[in-house]
């Protein structure tokens, strides 16, 4: 979710976007000959091929895609549902400072492709192009965005190639997990799969064990948050995918009150970082984010209630859209819940 540095990015993209194109159009002047061969038909596969996106369009393609570049979640849940040497490309967080991959990666194997930008606002527009892309799939947050394609440049990129966008906000995280399903078996996955079906399984377990946690222990109070420098952001389980999910299966969570332009959450100063009172906190674990030996030094951090008793659990604020990737965040916060103490009123 654009939460909370990336939705003040995405407002900065904006204005970015009149100025950016024409500083780039001279670097991919020699690429415009390669957009009306940018869905060739694959050889040896089905075609033609068509899916029908979350923007209500249907994006075709002379036959079945092969070579994808999507962003890095994306790419990661596509090889969840079963696909392999179809991912070619990708953006987004990929590999730490340290050579690592980054979680958002999952089981994607970083080495067999070209990571096209690792940063948000990061996207080599000659790298793209000479990966002969058939497709390009990324998250849509809000309506007509393109998540981590920079504005300045998309007038470029998507050009080149087809492109799929998946609605990853106001829906429950079960939606675009099934959406992304649907795409990765129109590309050739099979949905039959042990992988497949054993995840989804663990999946539906893990989401029972939330209800049952839930019942369990009734009362607990929390709050998904997320800590910068100047600012705690409460997010709004009325946007976020994953909250509106978790508040479906019984989690009650907190709802902030005065949303900033998207509504994804409420920017409030660390003065009045006690303003909504939780038993339990959902913190942010991105790296864009403070994690808590960060946030030791702010005092109305140390005095929160959930801080004092030490009932913090990691919030993956950018899920992974696959039965595979959410699992595991079902089965921590129902392990949260059951281990959390009442200490609010």
């Amino acid at each position: 979710m654009p939460h909370p540095v990336s939705a003040r990015r995405l407002s900065r993209r904006g204005l970015l976007a009149a100025g950016g194109a024409a500083t780039l159009a001279a670097l991919l002047a020699g690429c415009g000959g390669d957009e009306d061969s940018a869905t060739p038909a694959a050889k040896g596969s089905e075609g033609p091929w068509s899916f029908t996106d979350d923007r209500n369009e249907k994006v075709s393609a002379p036959a079945r895609p092969t070579r994808v570049v999507a962003f890095t979640g994306v790419a990661a849940a596509l090889v969840d549902f079963g696909l392999d040497k179809q991912i070619v490309g990708v953006f987004g967080e990929t590999k730490r400072s340290d050579g690592s991959k980054d979680p958002q990666a999952g089981d994607l194997d970083v080495e067999s492709v070209e990571i096209l930008g690792n940063v948000w606002g990061e996207f080599n527009l000659e790298k793209y192009a000479a990966l002969r892309p058939e497709l390009l799939v990324t998250h849509m947050y809000d309506p007509g965005a393109f998540w981590y394609v920079p504005d300045e440049s998309k007038g470029k990129i998507l050009p080149l190639a087809p492109t799929v966008t998946v609605t990853t906000a106001r829906v429950p995280m079960t939606k675009p997990i099934e959406r992304y399903a649907q795409l990765a078996e129109s590309l050739g996955a099979d949905l039959s799969a042990k992988k497949v079906t054993d995840a989804k399984a663990r999946f539906e377990a893990a989401a029972e064990s939330v209800r049952q946690a839930v019942k369990a222990n009734p009362g607990i109070k929390v709050l998904a948050c997320s800590g910068s420098p100047d600012l705690f952001y409460a997010s709004n389980p009325k946007v976020s995918t994953d909250l509106m999910y978790f508040a479906e299966l019984g989690v009650d969570i907190v709802v902030p009150t005065k949303l900033e332009a998207g509504d994804y959450f409420e920017a409030l100063s660390w003065e009045n970082a006690g303003k909504f009172p939780a038993d339990l906190l959902l913190l942010d674990n991105r790296s864009t984010a403070l994690q808590p030996k960060d946030l030791a030094a702010k005092p109305t951090w140390q005095q929160l209630p959930a801080v004092k008793a030490n009932q913090i659990a990691a919030w993956d604020a950018v899920p992974r859209f696959s039965y595979a990737g959410a699992a595991p965040l079902l089965e921590n916060l129902a392990t949260a819940i059951k281990g959390a103490k009442k200490v609010t009123s």
